[in-house]
């Protein structure tokens, strides 16, 4: 009987061993980050019990499993992923996703956090976000997927200076930029230019290089900047290297670029109908209005026959490229890591003439010394150089050869000379016969070390250098415009430093085992100085000389040095408890020479708060929300964006009568003078649902300015100009922001990230001053409870149909206290009214993001809603005949007998018609663009191994690929540049382009 039970436990025994010899079983496989690059040291975990494993220096990895088993995949910095092991399979490839969630790494003022522990309002894009899109400058990355932060290039020009208002307008007639950090250094963001159309102080960063974004909204993380922090600040990190074996990385790409927009205008036929039809409605005869005709042609058949029929816009607006190369190494060990790049751009803009091509050399090292100190240096150089064109008030400029006639060649009989008998100077003379050429170098070098005096406590010490120099020189020959000199040549320079020193100690502790602390105590010295020299002749013996040397005639020039400094002392604690209350206090007082020696010095204090509600155990019931986060947050900013010695009064010295030297007072100073402060209040809630897969954040923000910045007139009588800077006034902005990111679909195979993000704001003048006076800048106005940079417009009323006259709006205050809305002909009886705001209300993105296997594709739209734009060029692009001008296509809709009901009234030469300044030519300037559109092919591994690279990828992406608009410009963003740097001047559009729609296709290679 004992036998036969030894007998049957043997039988069992072997039975269930054969059964686990065939359970277990063994994977193997690599692990790569969502680029398809190895990630070593990844911790791969059987779920459920203690047995795993890491993957090697190549990502590789070996394991034995179960069948039926599930393997957890998790990396710092990365989602963690699991899969279920099946027997029909013993490869398992994972690639790794980078994690956005509470953990990601947020760079703030003098250090960094994570999102969990942040109270304030901080927008992020990291180089995933901007990556491989064909712009020429960082700024235009960044367009719809910020929340609350409106990004706007002046216009299509490749070197255009570009707008970034965080949470509306916060000056009536000072620096709106918001200020920049690179790598922890303030740097320069001053436009030079000579023609007042602006270049883009930023230009010579490569986008390429980026690693990371963060745009300080709210006062508390914008307070520990202090004086220069009320319009935001713009936080850039650039790439560094990581520990592992060297990577190499290639980006190149090419694009081919249209306008966006490209308007009608009345050819031969309809431009000789509606001229002769003006004359004769004007009083003069036909054959008066055919000799006119004659005026530019020799002829006659060419507008009587339609022989010569040109669209000059043609001519204005070309095809465009853009060529991108970027090659970088990066790399270490646990002693160094280094990251080296090197890029080149090239753009073929949209505007005949227009080019920039750059050059760019990144280098950044990080270095242990020894365990407790360490050392490293960012050093970016840059070189851009641009061919520039006149600014949009110029008939030189390419778009205002849409005012020719349509019956004019642009060139004479050989098709190489332009044609001199022209309406209006031919602006092709100015690619024929003159220069206008800028070389811009930008270097900046930054150079740490960071010692540990304790564990919990570290000194790090930074030196900045910051120096921007930039030559333009100009050659206008004897063909063009300047044909009565003979020909005209200047030459300037530039030269702006910036030193930058900070010094803090970093202190991080933890109490009571719950209680987190890190605070941060330090000082900053910043110096500026700024040289410019120019020069300028006339009367050049010979176009093929072309610079100052060569003219016989010295006219002007002269030379300027300037200079500011800062001194400013920091501190910031933050603490949390328990890992779901936490608190943060900050404060910064700033010394700037800008300002009166009796206000020199400023504080700005601030402070936030948050509670981590879903970590509370009566939380655990709400099974529909897995994470909720409010925050408050309260501080003052300021705004120190004056010319330098604004403070102080001025003697200037100068050449008086017969070329004598003499002093005059150049400015009246005011002693008192002192920043403008904004106080912001922030409260914001974060929400997770799904676990965690849909994350919702909601921001209210209100902004009161004070003290503003204001030139008050004063009478001329005073000397030193007809205003004083001085503090007065206050402004207002408020406003909500909604974040929402969604994980819709993830497996392996296919996944589906969305994001959106919507702003609104509302701003209001508060007051101007003692007398609250309106402040009036041509078309735009300050007021007291009105936005600032209002349209301030007569009102247009349409056209009489009985007589075809323009009409307007009386709008004037009657002794009641009413306003008389009837109707006038005489444009000088009405009165201007508030017509609008240059400013959106609401500004919109929508970003979404698919990878299907080896395939990708994203989109991203941006809206703006609330804006108005005026079109100053109207009154001569459609002015229904006043002058010669050639016009768009809805003068065909003009008045032309009794009982006509349109917009447009009666043509009349030189009759003055409703082309006054007034709201026919203001416009609603809502649209929707898609913005970036792209789609990737990554090769396959088994591909990509037996070529010995790491990553092929090849692409095809778009900007600005469609744009749905009423406005009947070219853009409705593109306004004029000589504009660009009046604060109060803003929406105004003068034959400004419009930007470009390019198409790019580029490979990305890793090995």
């Amino acid at each position: 009987m004992k036998s036969n039970y030894n007998r049957l436990c043997t039988v069992v025994m072997v039975l269930f061993a054969q059964f686990v010899f065939a359970q277990n079983m063994t994977i193997t496989g690599k692990v790569t980050d969502n680029d398809g690059l190895p990630l070593p040291g990844v911790n791969i975990l059987i779920i459920g019990t203690t047995s795993g494993t890491q993957s090697d220096i190549d990502g590789n990895y070996s394991l034995n499993v179960e069948n039926g088993s599930s393997v957890q995949f998790s990396y710092i910095g990365f989602k963690t992923q699991t899969i279920l092991i099946s027997s029909a399979k013993s490869v398992y490839d994972v690639s790794l996703q980078e994690d956005n969630s509470l953990e990601e790494v947020i760079v703030i003022g003098y250090g960094s956090t994570n999102k969990r522990k942040v109270n304030g309002n901080i927008a992020s894009v990291t180089s995933e976000d901007i990556k491989e899109i064909p712009v020429s400058n960082f700024q235009n990355t960044l367009v719809g997927k910020l929340a609350g932060v409106q990004i706007t290039q002046v216009n299509g020009k490749a070197e255009s200076g570009v707008k970034i208002r965080v949470r509306g307008v916060s000056t009536v007639n000072q620096s709106q930029e918001p200020l920049y950090v690179i790598d922890g250094i303030p740097i320069t963001n001053i436009d030079n230019n000579i023609n007042d159309s602006p270049v883009n102080p930023l230009l010579g960063l490569n986008p390429s290089d980026i690693e990371s974004i963060q745009i300080l909204k709210d006062a508390s993380a914008g307070a520990i900047y202090g004086s220069r922090a009320t319009n935001g600040v713009v936080l850039i990190t650039t790439k560094s290297g990581k520990e592992g074996r060297t990577k190499v990385s290639l980006n190149s790409s090419y694009g081919w670029s249209e306008a966006t927009n490209r308007r009608d205008w009345l050819n031969t036929e309809e431009y000789v109908e509606l001229f002769v039809e003006a004359n004769l409605n004007a009083g003069f005869t036909e054959q008066q209005a055919f000799n006119r005709l004659n005026f530019f042609t020799d002829n006659e058949a060419d507008w009587r026959e339609g022989l010569v029929d040109v669209d000059w816009q043609d001519f204005a607006l070309v095809d465009g490229s853009v060529q991108d190369v970027n090659v970088s190494v990066s790399g270490g060990n646990a002693k160094t890591k280094y990251f080296i790049s090197a890029g080149y751009n090239k753009t073929e803009a949209i505007i005949r003439g227009n080019t920039l091509e750059r050059y760019n050399l990144r280098t950044n090292i990080d270095h242990d010394v020894s365990e407790k100190f360490k050392i490293g240096t960012n050093i970016g150089i840059s070189k851009s150089q641009i061919s520039r064109l006149s600014n949009d008030n110029a008939f030189a400029t390419p778009l205002q050869a849409v005012a020719q006639v349509p019956y004019s060649s642009p060139y004479l009989e050989d098709g190489i000379t332009p044609n001199g008998g022209t309406l209006y100077y031919n602006f092709l003379f100015q690619e024929f016969n003159a220069d206008h050429n800028v070389n811009i170098w930008r270097n900046f070098v930054k150079i740490y070390g960071e010692y540990k005096i304790l564990d919990e406590l570290k000194f790090r010490s930074e030196i900045g250098y910051d120096v921007t120099n930039q030559t333009e020189d100009r050659f206008f020959g004897s063909l063009t415009e300047s044909a009565s000199t003979n020909g005209f040549a200047d030459a300037y320079s530039f030269v702006d430093e910036r030193y930058v020193l900070n010094n803090f100690f970093t202190y991080d502790n933890v109490f009571f085992e719950k209680l987190n602390t890190n605070f941060i105590l330090g000082m900053s010295f910043e110096d500026t100085k700024s040289r410019i020299r120019f020069v300028e002749g006339q009367n050049f013996a010979s176009d093929d000389l072309q610079t100052v040397d060569s003219a016989g005639e010295i006219v002007g020039g002269g030379s300027n040095i300037t200079e500011f400094n800062f001194l400013s002392y920091f501190a910031r604690s933050s603490m949390n408890y328990d890992g779901k209350y936490f608190l943060d206090l900050s404060a910064r007082i700033d010394a700037s020479s800008r300002f009166g020696t009796d206000t020199r010095y400023g504080t700005f204090p601030a402070a936030s708060a948050g509670w981590i509600v879903s970590e509370e155990d009566f939380f655990d019931s709400i099974s529909f929300l897995q994470y909720l986060k409010a925050r408050v947050s309260w501080g003052i900013t300021g705004n120190g964006g004056i010319p330098n010695f604004a403070s102080r009064t001025s003697i200037n010295g100068g050449r008086t009568y017969n070329q004598n030297p003499g002093l005059q007072i150049g400015q009246l100073g005011d002693s008192s003078l002192k920043w403008e402060e904004t106080t912001q209040t922030n409260f914001g809630l974060d929400f997770g649902f799904l676990k965690r897969r849909l994350n919702l954040s909601l921001d209210y923000y209100n902004k009161q300015t004070t003290d503003l910045l204001l030139g008050v007139p004063i009478p001329g009588t005073n000397g030193g100009g007809a205003s004083l800077l001085t503090n007065a006034g206050d402004m207002e902005n408020k406003g909500l922001e909604v974040a929402l990111s969604a994980a819709i679909f993830q497996n392996d195979d296919f996944s589906w990230d969305a994001s959106f993000n919507y702003g609104l704001n509302k701003n209001e003048v508060l007051s101007l001053g003692v007398d609250d006076a309106d402040i009036i800048n041509g078309q735009n106005i300050a007021r007291v409870g009105e936005p600032v940079s209002s349209f301030y417009l007569v009102e247009y009323a349409g056209v009489n149909p009985a007589n075809g006259d323009a009409l307007f709006y009386r709008n004037n205050v009657l002794s009641d206290g009413s306003i008389d809305r009837s109707l006038t002909s005489n444009f000088g009886e009405a009165s201007r009214i508030i017509a609008g705001n240059p400013y959106p209300e609401t500004i919109l993105g929508i970003t979404n993001t698919f990878r299907y296997k080896q395939f990708d594709a994203s989109f991203t739209f941006q809206g703006q809603f609330g804006a108005s734009i005026y079109n100053n060029g109207g009154r001569f692009q459609s002015a229904n005949g006043d002058f010669y001008d050639n016009q768009s296509r809805d003068q065909l809709n003009r008045w032309q007998q009794p009982g006509d009901i349109t917009s447009v009234p009666q043509a009349r030469f030189f009759g003055g018609n409703g082309t006054q300044t007034s709201t026919r030519y203001l416009q609603n300037a809502d649209f929707v663009r898609l913005r970036n559109l792209s789609f990737g092919y990554t090769l396959p591994k088994t591909v990509t191994d037996n070529i010995k690279l790491d990553r092929l990828r090849v692409y095809l992406t778009a900007v600005n690929l469609l744009t749905f608009t009423d406005y009947d410009g070219w853009d409705p963003e593109a306004t004029a540049d000589f504009n660009a740097n009046n604060s109060l001047r803003a929406g105004i559009d003068f034959y400004s382009a419009p930007p470009a729609k390019t198409i790019t296709l580029g490979v990305n290679v890793d090995f």
